[in-house]
């Protein structure tokens, strides 16, 4: 079965590779993190994303570019604004973004 793959925006490097970490840890799922816009679009436009994380530090002016980007592109993408919490909120998250795919 192939892995679900899950962009992860972020800003500061090492909580964007804690995240992607933690996303990794089930096996069922790939993350792909990037720490600018252009690197998230740059990964969207070659890989087939179910799931897209926006983590914290993204601000807003970035937040409605890559989401603008993101729909225009792909319609049916599930955004997920992630601002910690730990890896059973993260989980949670993403399983509820993949259930209303």
């Amino acid at each position: 079965m192939e892995k679900t793959q899950i962009l992860v925006v972020g800003r500061h490097p090492e909580i964007l590779a804690t995240v992607v970490r933690l996303v990794n840890n089930n096996p069922d799922w790939n993350a792909t993190g990037c720490l600018t816009d252009e690197e998230a679009i740059a990964a969207f436009q070659s890989q087939d994303f179910k799931v897209v994380l926006l983590g914290g530090g993204v601000d807003e002016v970035s937040e409605g570019k890559l989401k603008d980007y993101f729909f225009t592109e792909k319609p049916d993408i599930k955004i997920v604004q992630h601002f910690g919490g730990g890896s059973g909120l993260l989980s949670a998250e993403i399983f509820e973004a993949l259930g209303s795919c």
